[in-house]
């Protein structure tokens, strides 16, 4: 199983910390991972990008030039994901923040309101990670069933006390789609 993924969004909605995340439970599975992130100058609006691949065999390039699935967390974003997905891509969408749809029809499009989601569970802050447990269920990358051991490793201790609401979005996300 080789899974190469791309997500994209502005700054601000954690697609590089999901980016980071992604690529740390695979490891913890024994995958093989690469990880590029890609984000503008500005603090806080501008773009921001990651891509993925998870791997159970060696990785040959690092570079994910035509993913198998991508992430549109922001309009902006629809058009870069759009035409770089392979044909038959899945492409996630989060149609909190994005309303018009994909031109092309040989995708697998599935809309999911992150922010909406992150938003009921407390803070629009774990959009991502609503993201990450849709993108784990339909592209099967990853597991999530030991997500709140792997998220005390990955995060430092001064962040332990967010870790319940990270393992929430996760499953509110896996469970969406």
């Amino acid at each position: 199983m080789t899974e190469k993924s791309f997500f994209a969004g502005f700054g601000g909605q954690g697609i590089v910390s999901l980016g980071q995340i992604w690529v740390y439970c695979a490891m913890k599975e024994g995958k093989n991972v690469t990880f590029f992130p890609y984000y503008g100058a500005e603090k806080r609006g501008g773009i921001a990008r990651a891509s993925v691949i998870v791997s159970d065999e060696e990785i040959a390039s690092p570079l994910v030039t035509t993913p198998d699935s991508a992430l549109v967390m922001n309009s902006d974003s629809l058009p870069l994901c759009e035409g770089i997905l392979k044909k038959g891509g899945l492409m996630l969408i989060n149609s909190s923040l994005v309303k018009e749809n994909p031109r092309r029809s040989d995708l697998k499009t599935v809309k999911i309101e992150a922010s909406g989601l992150a938003e009921k569970i407390g803070n629009i802050r774990f959009s991502n990670m609503i993201a990450l447990g849709a993108m784990a269920k339909l592209t099967g990358a990853l597991s999530i069933d030991d997500i709140e051991g792997i998220l005390k490793k990955f995060f430092s201790p001064d962040k332990h006390r967010f870790i319940p609401m990270n393992v929430e979005a996760i499953q509110a996300g896996f469970n969406a789609v």
